[in-house]
């Protein structure tokens, strides 16, 4: 597939950026080469290779969501000057 100065135009318009009429021959030629690449890869037999998402083996191992009491929580509390049950209260911020 030949990408021509016309396409480099098409798809700098789409960007909204400004490319040179040296720059475009430059793109054209390189763009033209990435997708030569991508053909070749193409032409490769996947039939008999297992998609896969991660490298690794690994499966995400989860635990129960359950809500749970920190003691070191109470203590912080303790620490504040103002409180109450489990919040800390603060002096209004809006007037």
């Amino acid at each position: 597939m030949a990408f021509s100065e016309k396409d480099v135009d098409y798809t700098a318009a789409l960007a909204r950026i400004h490319i040179s009429a040296e720059d475009k021959k430059n793109f054209a030629v390189q763009i033209e080469h990435i997708l030569a690449y991508v053909n070749k890869l193409n032409e490769l037999d996947t039939q008999q290779v297992e998609p896969t998402a991660h490298i690794l083996p690994l499966k995400n191992v989860f635990r129960p969501d359950t809500a749970m009491k920190n003691p070191a929580s109470d203590a912080a509390v303790q620490q504040a000057p103002y409180f109450n049950d489990t919040f800390y209260r603060v002096p209004p911020v809006i007037e």
